[in-house]
């Protein structure tokens, strides 16, 4: 391995996620890591990998404790563990915990175990490494998040809401993500951000669960919501004697039809019919229950910091640090899955992403249908290093064959045609040397 020069190049990635309760396990892109960590076993940079916390789901573990956790990954992924060594030996790996393994802050035998393959594990919430003249700052960022955050660090006892939310929300997806019609529950740990669960397990439970006589009965009233609407007020019109004319014209330009004009004219009573006693009763209850949010937000009754602001408090964690140390660089973080770059005065924060799957969520654009949420790989490794007198920092993408076509339901792919994502990776950027600290960037709009 080589020396820590400013020369030094830094991979670094980050939300890995692997282990957890049964089907948790699954790591979908072990193929994908092995290669990557295989590619740097034989580089011949001056490399240093970075593994930018939540490599592991500890928190996803409830059914053993402590470091026993460590031999439940080592006997689960030996292919992984033997690599880390291999690759170790060419490169030096550094390990920062996150949250979901925070627990390798809070046992030196970790630090022991780590280190019989070659990995560093830092028991630190963030670290610094020299490049180009400059220095780059890297943490999580789960401290920012006030979810997430984790006050007494090192304490094996600590747990924040999001603790509980895993160990009783996602680790009890993975045990029964094998009972749906579809394995598919499991992804739950990939639905970001949080709030968007209840309306992604409605959408599963109507795309993969239910019935398909049940669901595609459903459809015809479905889709057509937004027009029988229309009709049924209408339709009210009419029976008030206020407006009969777009009555008598549907039943006779129907009526030219025959039988067929018949099975249309009773499919849109029937909508028309049961969207007329929802409208009577959605009308009132729509009303009621804004009233009753307006009320519960002047009271701030539920100001528990549930729905986190994904970027604000990242961006002056980044400007704090920065602006902290001139010599400082990049802002170097992980936590939201999101893989972003943004130029701040000061230098670049840099988002590493993730490795699990993310999946995008794509309204309908007519009827009541619940929204498709499409599924999408993003595997990628920053690669910060000097250049010319600059700091580059560029995104490598790693590829994946996409999960839609297996993932997907047809009436999904149907309802998703033309508008898959396109979730690109953020442009390569610079920050000048040492003397000055302007930062070029060209991110594109990132689609959630």
């Amino acid at each position: 391995m080589g020396g820590t020069g400013e020369d030094r190049v830094y991979y670094v990635i980050s939300d890995l996620h692997i282990g957890g309760d049964e089907q948790l396990g699954d790591v979908e892109f072990l193929d994908e890591l092995l290669e990557f960590l295989g590619r740097l076993a034989e580089t011949d940079e001056d490399a240093e990998l970075v593994i930018n916390g939540d490599a592991f789901g500890l928190w996803e573990f409830t059914r053993v404790e402590g470091t026993a956790k460590f031999d439940v990954l080592e006997s689960t992924y030996p292919q992984l563990f033997e690599q880390l060594r291999e690759t170790g030996e060419n490169v030096d790996i550094t390990l920062l915990p996150g949250n979901h393994d925070h627990e390798l802050a809070a046992y030196d035998e970790y630090v022991e175990r780590f280190a019989e393959y070659n990995v560093d594990l830092l028991q630190s919430q963030s670290f610094t490494r020299p490049v180009g003249g400059r220095v780059i700052h890297f943490e999580h960022g789960h401290q920012h998040d006030p979810n997430n955050r984790i006050d007494d660090w090192g304490d094996p006892n600590v747990a924040p809401l999001g603790y509980y939310y895993n160990t009783l929300v996602t680790s009890r997806a993975g045990q029964l993500s094998d009972r749906g019609r579809y394995n598919w529950l499991k992804d739950v740990q990939a639905v970001t951000p949080t709030e968007r669960v209840p309306i992604w397990l409605l959408s599963k439970y109507f795309y993969r669960e239910m019935n398909p006589l049940l669901r595609y009965a459903l459809l015809p009233f479905l889709l057509l919501f937004n027009v029988s609407a229309i009709l049924a007020v209408v339709a009210g019109l009419n029976l008030v004697g206020v407006w009969s004319t777009p009555v008598e014209w549907t039943t006779s330009f129907l009526g030219q039809f025959g039988t067929a004009g018949t099975a249309i004219w009773f499919l849109l009573a029937i909508n028309v019919t049961v969207t007329g006693l929802l409208l009577l009763v959605g009308v009132p209850l729509y009303l009621l229950r804004r009233d009753i949010n307006k009320t519960i937000d002047r009271f701030g009754i539920l100001e528990t910091g549930l729905t986190v602001d994904a970027e604000t408090s990242y961006e002056d964690a980044a400007r704090e640090v920065l602006g902290r140390r001139e010599e400082t660089a990049v802002f170097c973080y992980g936590h939201t899955h999101r893989p972003r770059m943004r130029a701040l005065d000061e230098g670049l924060m840099v988002n590493s992403g993730t490795w699990l799957k993310r999946l995008h969520r794509r309204d309908g654009v007519i009827g009541l249908l619940p929204p498709v949420f499409y599924p999408s790989y993003q595997l990628c490794a920053v690669r910060i290093a000097a250049d010319d007198g600059s700091v580059a920092v560029e995104y490598e993408p790693i590829q994946k064959s996409s999960p839609s076509p297996e993932e997907l339901t047809l009436t999904e792919r149907f309802l998703t045609l033309g508008r898959k994502p396109d979730p690109n990776l953020p442009d390569r950027a610079t920050v000048e040397g040492e003397n000055e600290s302007e930062a070029t960037v060209s991110t594109p709009e990132l689609s959630d």
